[in-house]
């Protein structure tokens, strides 16, 4: 086994880890440990998280903005017909 530090942790961010270590019956030395197994097993697996995903999906020139609200509209139009106006 291996000993890790975390120095100078904001306070509010102790406080909500021991909120989060309490919710989950757990010490805060065993939520810690917890998220890193976590966090290590999602980049051993290759999975990214939600803000990673998308700044890989900018980078690879992927633009969507409003192209989804099109898409639900013409959606709606197909299933419901054209909308009242």
């Amino acid at each position: 086994m291996v000993t890790l530090s975390i120095k100078n942790a904001p306070v509010e961010v102790v406080a909500r880890l021991k909120q989060r270590a309490r919710r989950h019956r757990r010490s805060l030395q065993g939520e810690l440990l917890a998220l890193v197994e976590s966090a290590a097993r999602e980049e051993a697996a290759g999975l990214l998280g939600p803000s990673d995903l998308l700044a890989s999906l900018r980078k690879a020139g992927v633009a969507s903005r409003g192209r989804s609200a099109t898409i639900v509209r013409r959606m709606r139009e197909d299933r419901h017909g054209a909308p009242r106006r």
